[in-house]
């Protein structure tokens, strides 16, 4: 079985990821995929719609907030949990993405964490050695 490309970091009072990606496309799926693994267990959503996300912001740092903050939105506003995700156009100032997944139902899904939002403190973004890597940490 594939290692996940994130790995939860266990921050006193707070929950954080560190995310890994070939790509910055990867990258950005894979702190998706992190932020709904917190959520409940992905194992168990099924891909059976989609929603369009479009994210911009002025850096780097702020798109990968963004984008996770969007995600959280989805969640909490309309129930969406995602599972496959489809990075359609992504650079450093924006991000088009189709999400597959389907709503969120507490017969069949185990409710994990609550976040509330992702944060800028302590992010971390940077590319060495041709890898990508974040840590961010969620306000819960």
């Amino acid at each position: 079985m594939e290692e996940p490309g994130y790995e939860v970091l266990d921050i006193s009072g707070d929950v954080g990821l560190k995310v890994r990606g070939e790509t910055l496309e990867e990258l950005f799926i894979n702190g998706a995929l992190g932020l709904y693994s917190l959520v409940t267990d992905l194992s168990r959503v099924k891909p059976e719609k989609s929603i369009n996300v479009n994210v911009y912001s002025e850096s780097i740092d702020g798109l990968f907030v963004s984008w996770l903050n969007e995600i959280i939105f989805q969640f909490d506003t309309y129930g969406f949990i995602g599972r496959e995700i489809e990075i359609e156009s992504l650079n450093e100032n924006r991000i088009e993405a189709k999400l597959k997944g389907e709503d969120f139902d507490p017969d069949r899904h185990e409710k994990g964490l609550l976040l509330k939002a992702a944060t800028y403190h302590n992010l971390k973004i940077e590319k060495r050695n041709g890898v990508w890597t974040a840590e961010v940490i969620f306000d819960i």
